[in-house]
């Protein structure tokens, strides 16, 4: 359902019945873990955090690692100011 590296595959399947009777899955609630910074970025004007995660991961899709870090939910709150300083972890963990 998720791709490998997502952030839910290790996020526990649950399941339902609904009124009708049929089942249904979803998934847990996933909470942000800590993950701590291994270094720093400053946001330049027009930056994208796929782009900032590919310079330091060599992956864009592992963004959400930078959320993470920062206890952040949706990624423009990290490069909406330019001149930030965001806290980027390692690129597992």
């Amino acid at each position: 359902m998720f791709f490998k590296g997502s952030r839910y595959q290790k996020v526990a399947t649950l399941a339902t019945t609904d009124g009708q009777g049929r089942g249904l899955q979803y998934k847990a609630t996933r909470f942000i873990p800590d993950t701590p910074a291994r270094l720093g970025h400053k946001v330049r004007g027009g930056e994208r955090l796929d782009l900032i995660a590919h310079l330091y991961f060599r992956d864009p899709q592992r963004f959400w690692r930078i959320c993470d870090c920062n206890r952040v939910m949706w990624p423009e709150d990290l490069v909406s100011e330019p001149g930030r300083k965001i806290d980027v972890p390692a690129s597992e963990g």
